[in-house]
């Protein structure tokens, strides 16, 4: 099995600075594609931003600029660097990863089980 442990959610004030980790563990053979996703009440989850193995990053519209994803491939560890934090990025932040296990054919998608950002105005 795969397990993913998010950490570092928590109460900000706007325009403060927040940082999310993420550490994969279990039976990993690689990971290919590592993510966030944030899902805030009434709305669906999306994609906040995604960083390949080789360092390809993408970013939601509203985040570009303030927030930075990087990733630790030897700690299988996805980091999400969130600065100039405003009201509307209070949500329940979900860790992503796409996984290749040992000893396992094909790719599975995993999930952290969520940590709450809450930014106060």
């Amino acid at each position: 099995q795969v397990q993913l442990v998010e950490s570092g959610g928590g109460l900000v004030q706007a325009g403060g600075s927040l940082r999310l980790s993420c550490a994969a563990s279990g039976s990993i053979f690689s990971i290919s594609l590592m993510g966030w996703y944030r899902q805030a009440p009434g709305n669906k989850r999306e994609l906040v931003a995604g960083i390949t193995s080789g360092g390809n990053t993408n970013y939601a519209d509203s985040v570009k600029g303030r927030f930075t994803i990087s990733r630790d491939n030897a700690k299988n560890t996805v980091y999400l660097q969130m600065n100039s934090l405003k009201p509307e990025d209070t949500a329940v932040y979900y860790c992503n990863a796409m996984v290749v296990r040992t000893a396992t054919p094909g790719v599975l998608t995993y999930w952290g089980q969520g940590t709450q950002v809450t930014v106060s105005s």
